[in-house]
C-alpha cells in the first residue's frame, strides 16, 4: 500500500504540473505484497524523467535539484519519525528499509507517498524561481511543505497532521483492526 500510494502520487504530481503522470498507472496498478518485481524502482525511472528533464539522475550527491530535494526528505523523515512516536510506534522497525547502521527504517517506509509533497515544492523552486542552491528562503519553502493540504479519505488537512492519520492508520493496521491505511494523495 505503502508503495502504490508513493507511485499514485508520483502520476497525480506529474500530471498536475503538466506532465505525463498516466505512464505510471502500469506501475501503480500492479505492485504486489512487497514489492517483489521492483514496481517502485521501474516508476522511479520514468518518474525522474518526467519531472525534471531526461538528464536528470536521482542521486544524494548529485546536482542540483537532488541537494533541495534531500534537504525537503530530511524534514519530511523527521515529521514521519515524530508521527511514528507520538502514535506508539517505534521507528527503528522498518517493513521494507532495513539496515543496521539506520535508525528510523519505519519512518522512511510511511514517508514514500509523502515523497511527492516534498518534489512538489522542489519542481517549482527550480523551474518557476530558477533556484539551483539551497539558500534561507528555499529551505523556508520546503519547511513549509509541512503545511501544505493533504487530502486522505474525505479530509484535508495540512501534511503534519495527516501524518498523524496515517500513523495511526498503520497502528491499527498492525493490530489487524483494518487492512487499508490512511494515505495522502496529492490534489
Amino acid at each position: 500500500q505503502l508503495v502504490e500510494g508513493k507511485i499514485r502520487n508520483q502520476a497525480l504530481l506529474l500530471n498536475k504540473v503538466g506532465k505525463q503522470g498516466d505512464m505510471l498507472k502500469p506501475y501503480y496498478m500492479n505492485v504486489k505484497s512487497g514489492d517483489t518485481d521492483n514496481r517502485e524502482g521501474a516508476a522511479a525511472r520514468v518518474y525522474w524523467m518526467q519531472i525534471f528533464d531526461e538528464g536528470f539522475k536521482r542521486d544524494r550527491d548529485g546536482a542540483s535539484p537532488n541537494n533541495m530535494l534531500n534537504y525537503g526528505y530530511a524534514i519530511l523523515r523527521a515529521a514521519v519519525a515524530r508521527a511514528l512516536i507520538g502514535t506508539g510506534l517505534y521507528p527503528a522497525f522498518g517493513v521494507f528499509h532495513r539496515n543496521r547502521y539506520n535508525a528510523f527504517p519505519l519512518a522512511d517506509d510511511v514517508m514514500e507517498p509523502y515523497r511527492p509533497f516534498v518534489d512538489e515544492v522542489v519542481y517549482h523552486l527550480y523551474y518557476d524561481d530558477a533556484v539551483k542552491e539551497l539558500d534561507n528562503s528555499s529551505k523556508g519553502k520546503l519547511l513549509r511543505s509541512l503545511f501544505s493540504d493533504v487530502k486522505i479519505g474525505k479530509v484535508t488537512r495540512p501534511l503534519e497532521n495527516a501524518l498523524s492519520i496515517t500513523t495511526a492508520s498503520l497502528l491499527k493496521y498492525l493490530k489487524g483492526e483494518t487492512e487499508k491505511l490512511s494515505l495522502p494523495m496529492i490534489t
